[in-house]
């Protein structure tokens, strides 16, 4: 997710974009393990996709 976030900052829309597919990838890894909740991580893809979305 800080890496999504440090791309979105520096205005880079292509390493945005690969650095949330991995995030997505992480993230889903996670809740299938437990330590996430799919609801926690929903809300988490869903805010990192807008941020990606609204670059230029």
């Amino acid at each position: 997710m800080k890496a999504v976030l440090q791309a979105v900052k520096n205005n880079d829309k292509p390493a945005a974009e690969q650095a949330y597919k991995n995030a997505v990838k992480v993230i889903d890894k996670v809740v299938t393990k437990g330590v996430l909740h799919k609801n926690t991580a929903a809300r988490h893809k869903s805010r990192l996709s807008t941020r990606v979305r609204m670059l230029g």
